[in-house]
């Protein structure tokens, strides 16, 4: 077990509906056209698969997909989409966990590798990675920027959304670099609000590239979206490709 939280039954069930945008087709279509390229004709690894969000409908277009998730109750919901024989799932961490075969791809996106809370266990999650890898093989990490330019002296808190049913803002331990994410979300009309949060480590671009050397990775490409424009220092996130190199 690392130090990732572990999602409950009550966040698994409610994920996909609180997740419907970013669900949509017209939303996950640059992700899962940038992810089956890069996949070619082998097969993809994803860590913290979750629901299925990505992975599912990356099978779908034919890719042939595994997946790594430490929450039973999130591999539940996805098993209730698509059989095992078809999209394989297995229980565990994504800094150790080990399943049979090689990938051309590994992914893992929407900040997750930020649920892994301590720098050690991020390395061992690109070290993980990189064991799973096919000789030319890609990792890919999809991760926001640590928002910390809208911090003045003395703020640690940055809200992130702002709407009618839903309040969202980061609050930071700068010396740790641990974030906690807090959520008011409003479920119905009685004005009620429910609250929640989550701990996650942030990491810069460059760190994660000295993670990736570690694990024998290379940096191939850093865009700023998954429609691949450039990666500036204004970008809100990046998604960035290492490769294994052949022998």
């Amino acid at each position: 077990m690392t130090s990732s939280e572990l999602w409950t039954r009550a966040t698994a069930d409610r994920y996909d509906a609180e997740e419907s945008e970013t669900s949509s087709a017209a939303s996950l279509g640059p992700a899962l056209a940038f992810l089956a390229d890069l996949a070619g004709d082998g097969r993809a690894l994803e860590f913290a698969i979750g629901t299925g969000r990505v992975g599912v409908p990356l099978r779908e277009r034919g890719v042939p997909v595994a997946g790594i998730e430490l929450s039973e109750h999130m591999a539940a919901v996805l098993r209730r989409k698509i059989d095992e024989d078809t999209l394989p799932v297995t229980i565990g961490d994504m800094a150790t966990t080990v399943v049979p075969g090689g990938f051309t791809l590994v992914y893992l996106v929407y900040n997750t590798i930020t649920n892994l809370l301590t720098q050690d266990e991020q390395v061992e999650c690109f070290r993980n990675a990189a064991r799973h890898l096919t000789p030319g093989g890609r990792f890919v990490i999809e991760l926001g920027v640590p928002p910390l330019r809208f911090l003045p002296p003395g703020q640690v808190a940055v809200p992130f959304d702002v709407s009618e049913r839903h309040v969202g803002f980061d609050t930071f331990d700068l010396v740790q670099q641990i974030l906690v994410s807090h959520h008011f979300t409003r479920d119905g009309d009685d004005g009620r609000y429910r609250r929640g949060s989550s701990r996650h480590r942030y990491a810069w671009p460059a760190e994660l590239d000295l993670m990736a050397r570690l694990a024998g990775l290379e940096l191939e490409r850093r865009v700023a979206d998954w429609s691949g424009e450039p990666f500036t220092e204004d970008s809100a996130k990046h998604i960035s490709v290492w490769r294994k190199p052949s022998p």
